[in-house]
């Protein structure tokens, strides 16, 4: 039975492709998405799970859906999902109580990987600790679960040269917090995929995760800086600040947008012409297979993490002439 104790609104959306990782062998069970084998109880033991996001933005709202059918699936399982309100504080205080609950096993996205460490560990001592969507690869998490974000960043550095063509021109990348390990690996490749170009990355703007900041830090840019030719919103609620912004500025077209995920008013933009591109991610499968990950570990089938402890799930471009087709599968994860 999934328990939802959110903080903030619901979240954002994904797509089925192959997946790369950690999901093989048998425990018995009937057998669920991605080969994995669900549904036996073992010695009757009943296990309480926790599926914490970063943050309540909409982008969570498909892991949800991932999370609720592992749930559905697994007869000895309750699984409760956990939205912190974007703060590093918030996030410990959630960790804590889910601990002192009891949990058997819990998969984070942490806000702040360097900085988290002593929790996560001491976290790992208490529950199997999973990592999802961003990692704390310095902790003791027997696997992550999610994208490999250094090679998502190259995408969307691809896409902006693309947009901008030969001549380039200088950008800006804006995301709730550079402490958070997507964060970190995203920027690293735009910055690696931009390289030996006329592309500049001259500012990276942080807003807490504060969507209004988000607008706010894009609106900014733009009057500080005429020349500025291109956006990038890493996180999931970036593109459609940025896209407001640039609307209210009357710079749509003039100033390129490449961003993540798949807001209903990133799709749009996307869809418009307004955003040139948005890198999608898989956040539907990072709550399925946690879920079913952490419940194969428990009853001792530990063949599906893999030696380096990294489950990647792929992710793909959506240009306009993708949107209609990447809608429609989103409705299908959210069963409407």
């Amino acid at each position: 039975m999934l328990k939802y104790k959110l903080s903030g609104v619901a979240l954002l959306g994904a797509f089925s492709l192959v997946v790369i990782g950690c999901g093989s062998g048998d425990s018995g069970g009937t057998t669920g998405a991605a080969g994995a084998t669900t549904g036996g109880e073992k010695g009757g033991k009943h296990y309480k799970f926790a599926f914490v996001t970063n943050n309540p933005s909409d982008y969570w709202t498909i892991a949800r859906k991932g999370v609720e059918k592992a749930d559905a699936e697994l007869a000895d399982v309750d699984v409760e999902f956990k939205m912190p309100d974007g703060s590093a504080e918030n996030q410990k205080d959630v960790v804590t109580d889910l601990l002192v609950k009891g949990v058997d096993a819990m998969a984070i996205s942490p806000l702040d990987a360097a900085n988290q460490t002593d929790m996560l560990n001491d976290a790992a001592k208490k529950a199997l600790l999973f990592t999802q969507d961003s990692d704390a690869p310095k902790s003791d998490r027997v696997c992550y679960i999610g994208t490999d974000n250094i090679a998502a960043g190259k995408q969307a550095g691809e896409e902006i040269k693309t947009a901008l063509g030969p001549n380039g021109g200088k950008i800006v990348a804006f995301v709730g917090k550079m402490d958070a390990q997507n964060a970190k690996d995203r920027i690293e490749g735009l910055k690696e995929a931009i390289k030996g170009s006329k592309v500049e990355l001259i500012d990276t703007r942080t807003d807490d995760a504060d969507h209004s900041k988000a607008r706010t830090n894009a609106s900014d840019i733009i009057v500080k800086d005429p020349e500025i030719a291109g956006m990038v919103g890493i996180w999931s609620y970036n593109g459609p600040a940025i896209l407001s912004a640039v609307k209210a500025a009357g710079k749509v077209g003039k100033i390129k947008i490449v961003c993540f995920d798949e807001e209903k008013d990133t799709l749009d933009g996307v869809k418009d012409g307004s955003i040139a591109a948005t890198v999608v991610q898989q956040p539907f499968e990072f709550g399925y297979q946690a879920v079913i990950d952490m419940h194969k570990y428990l009853q001792g089938d530990k063949s599906g993490v893999p030696a380096n402890k990294q489950k990647i799930i792929p992710t793909k471009v959506i240009h306009t002439a993708d949107v209609d087709a990447f809608a429609t599968k989103l409705k299908e994860l959210r069963g409407k």
